[in-house]
């Protein structure tokens, strides 16, 4: 796939329909996969991966990418698409100015599980039949595909593309996933085991605004937490109060547009489930406004952007049960 990926980015750039290329690099380490910008046939083959551990979404880097002249060609995972097109929605994103080639998604592999199991001083990681042969300073060791694979892959909503100019490969897709059992789980806890999960992952938090950065909905050119004159532009919580307010104001302010591409837990240094917050409001989005997926298409209104005579009354809260 990395070959046709880079034959296919040779061409576009080489006639002249796009002038860079959105992908990945490899960094210090052979998992160490980061989005990169590419402007030439050479740095395509010097630089561009395309692997197991080519988790990341690109999505945001297009809002940047497109307020720059010329065309850029993105590779999207289905999982990516949800995101530019929820962007595309909310004006952030120049369609016009991207090439779009829908690329297979994962499943994607988690080096954090990988040392989990004791294995350290990984050098490579290949998958050879769903067995994981890992190299390491110190020998080879192996292990099970399935067990090193990425939550939010684990709980993949869809592989089929929503958006797209050409692909690669074949489309797949819309999952029956199981993405709302632990949203579920933790629906059927007492009030008070619910605040102690929460205070138990939240208290773990060391702002580094990670989950923030990588959100594809978090575009504000000034987020509040970062205003002086909000009085809440603190970088480390002084208390548990804001431990909890920065996340759960944070789920608040992406309700409704969250694509749950799962990327606010897959870069948490705490590994904290934040993606549970986000889910538990599209849960609740879809049971209270019916089925609704952000990023779908480009044109619907979302539930609560968009009244209609069938929406449900605050009694609602108390006619669910809920505590």
């Amino acid at each position: 796939m990395q070959e046709a990926m880079i034959k296919r980015a040779k061409e576009l750039l080489a006639d002249g329909s796009v002038d860079r290329v959105i992908g990945w690099k490899r960094g210090e380490f052979a998992y160490d996969i980061t989005p990169a910008v590419f402007t030439s046939a050479e740095e395509l083959e010097h630089d561009f991966v395309f692997d197991d551990f080519t988790a990341a979404n690109v999505s945001k880097y297009l809002v940047k990418e497109t307020a720059k002249e010329g065309k850029i060609l993105a590779f999207l995972k289905p999982c990516d698409t949800y995101s530019f097109n929820q962007l595309i929605k909310e004006h952030r994103i120049d369609r016009e100015k991207v090439y779009v080639v829908g690329i297979p998604g994962g499943p994607k592999l988690d080096i954090e599980k990988i040392k989990a199991k004791g294995i350290t001083g990984v050098l490579s990681v290949k998958n050879e039949d769903y067995t994981l042969k890992i190299e390491t300073l110190y020998g080879e060791e192996t292990m099970p595909f399935s067990e090193a694979v990425l939550d939010k892959c684990a709980s993949c909503k869809s592989k089929k593309h929503v958006a797209y100019d050409e692909l690669i490969g074949e489309d797949g897709d819309v999952l029956e996933s199981n993405r709302f059992d632990m949203v579920e789980k933790l629906e059927n806890m007492t009030a008070q085991e619910r605040f102690d999960f929460w205070r138990g992952q939240l208290s773990k938090c060391i702002r580094c605004n990670a989950c923030r950065n990588v959100c594809p909905a978090c575009t504000c050119e000034n987020c509040v937490f970062d205003n002086p004159k909000s009085g809440i532009d603190n970088k480390a919580a002084a208390d548990s109060f804001e431990e909890n307010m920065f996340h759960i104001i944070r789920a608040f302010h992406v309700a409704g547009r969250c694509t749950d591409c799962g990327e606010c837990s897959r870069v948490c240094p705490q590994h904290i489930p934040l993606h549970l917050l986000n889910r538990k409001f599209i849960k609740d989005i879809n049971e209270l406004y019916g089925e609704y997926q952000a990023g779908a298409d480009t044109t619907s209104r979302a539930p609560l952007t968009d009244y209609t005579k069938d929406d449900c009354e605050p009694s609602v809260v108390h006619e669910r049960g809920v505590e």
